[in-house]
């Protein structure tokens, strides 16, 4: 039986990906590169997938798994990112006001320990169960609890501190 056609699996996955990318790299550019990489992984070996219910589960995994490598690859071959000028930074209109609840969020999230960061995200922006996420990242179930346990008690740490104006990822400065 045939998988589902190329299309429409970056239809239904894009999204969902996208998102789980920016929650991993806080970058659009970088969340955009890991997504198109993971559909280009699916293009290549997509048609290997036996269970095509487990499309879900492949796609966050390759791409999980591409982030761990730029990250490993991040760490051998370092590089120095341009500063942006303050001209060059987008104004806040009114409508996104609104959003800034949700971008303070993500923005917290950034700065929960990385191990704990996947699981969180996973759960809570993408609605992945804890047996999806131990699929996706690869580890035991009780480890997902777990990390979801320690990523939650840092998220609310952040923001019982009282400094959630200004998040800092964790290791940067």
């Amino acid at each position: 039986m045939p998988g589902p056609d190329f299309e429409t699996v970056v239809a239904d996955y894009y999204e969902p990906l996208y998102r789980f990318a920016i929650s991993l790299t806080h970058s659009e550019a970088d969340a955009c590169d890991l997504a198109q990489q993971t559909f280009y992984m699916w293009a290549k070996k997509g048609h290997q997938l036996r269970d095509f219910s487990k499309v879900k589960s492949w796609l966050f995994t390759t791409l999980y798994r591409i982030f761990l490598e730029s990250r490993r690859s991040a760490t051998r071959f370092p590089h120095s990112e341009l500063v942006e000028a303050d001209s060059d930074l987008p104004v806040i209109l009114p409508e996104a006001a609104r959003q800034l609840d949700a971008h303070q969020a993500v923005a917290a999230l950034g700065s929960v320990d990385e191990v704990y960061r996947a699981p969180v995200a996973l759960f809570y922006m993408e609605d992945c169960s804890y047996q999806e996420i131990a699929e996706i990242l690869q580890v035991p179930l009780g480890t997902v609890k777990s990390r979801m346990a320690r990523g939650l008690a840092q998220l609310k740490h952040i923001f019982t501190a009282g400094d959630h104006a200004r998040f800092q990822p964790r290791g940067q400065t």
